[in-house]
């Protein structure tokens, strides 16, 4: 499996702390299986993310072009 990238780790990261803050500010929970709960959806939501973020691919490397033989070229007039 590859490693991650840094804006794989940023962007989960990010999203695992801010929806966990917004979904405590929004829920008002006080109760340890709430907070659990809450914190368990942001880390899944943080994974989703961060699998999504665009990888940059390898890009394939073009093959060599051959030779184009001098009765092929096309003559150029000024």
């Amino acid at each position: 499996m590859p490693r991650p990238t840094a804006a794989q780790l940023a962007y989960g990261s990010c999203t695992v702390i801010f929806s966990t803050l917004a979904m405590l500010l929004l829920s008002q929970t006080s109760s340890g299986l709430g907070v659990a709960v809450i914190a368990l959806a942001a880390l899944a939501l943080g994974l989703l993310v961060a699998l999504t973020v665009p990888v940059p691919g390898v890009r394939a490397e073009r093959a060599p072009a051959e030779p184009v033989a001098e009765e092929e070229r096309v003559p150029t007039t000024l």
